[in-house]
């Protein structure tokens, strides 16, 4: 089985099994990984104890990580593994940065968002897990971060809601929007069968819905 699509970018909310999926396909299928780097930023855990006072330090820090990381990776060509897979994309910078910057701060973040964002490469297939709240919150549970353990429901819901309004937003994006509520690719080998055959189909561009 091969992948029609050469960069490929697995998104969704907090603890929606991202990296655990990206991780597991490019091991798959021996393509190049690309994940996040966001447990060497100083600034989440102040977030979580004070969000109004560091929000604007922490997103600015993670736009521009993610930037420079994916500049450097994606826009570069690996002869010896011609798909690259990544656990995020750059819009979940703009997500979350206007889930948790006041009016004046996002006004400045997005310019900047704009001028970041025409530089970088659109992933051929944009995937995003879907999970209901009291699942990612059990995910969130499980493995154990300590500064993740106070995320509350709404917080997760506003994180949610502006990813599907930005995929309703981008026409030209090949979106696959899947419902794993009723997966678990980590214990059970034949639900990660069963997302690996979906992401390995061809689809035009637009959003396409799926539930396994």
């Amino acid at each position: 089985m091969t992948i029609p699509y050469n960069y490929i970018a697995i998104e969704g909310n907090i603890g929606a099994g991202k990296t655990t999926l990206a991780t597991r396909m490019a091991q798959h299928f021996n393509a190049r990984l690309i994940l996040e780097q966001f447990e060497d930023n100083s600034f989440l855990p102040k977030f979580y104890e004070d969000p109004s006072r560091y929000a604007f330090p922490l997103e600015l820090s993670f736009l521009a990580d993610r930037f420079q990381q994916l500049k450097s990776q994606v826009a570069v060509q690996d002869m010896f593994h011609p798909v690259t897979i990544a656990d995020y994309f750059i819009l979940k910078s703009l997500i979350f940065a206007r889930k948790t910057l006041n009016t004046e701060e996002f006004s400045l973040y997005s310019r900047l968002f704009s001028i970041i964002e025409n530089v970088l490469p659109k992933p051929d297939l944009l995937v995003y897990l879907y999970l209901d709240i009291s699942r990612l919150q059990s995910n969130i549970r499980k493995r154990g971060r300590v500064y993740e353990q106070k995320i509350e429901d709404d917080y997760l819901q506003r994180i949610q809601e502006g990813y599907l309004d930005y995929i309703r937003q981008q026409p030209g994006l090949r979106v696959l929007l899947i419902d794993t509520n009723k997966l678990d690719f980590v214990a059970h080998q034949e639900h990660f069968d069963i997302l690996v055959n979906i992401i390995t189909q061809e689809y035009p561009a637009g959003i396409h819905r799926i539930t396994p």
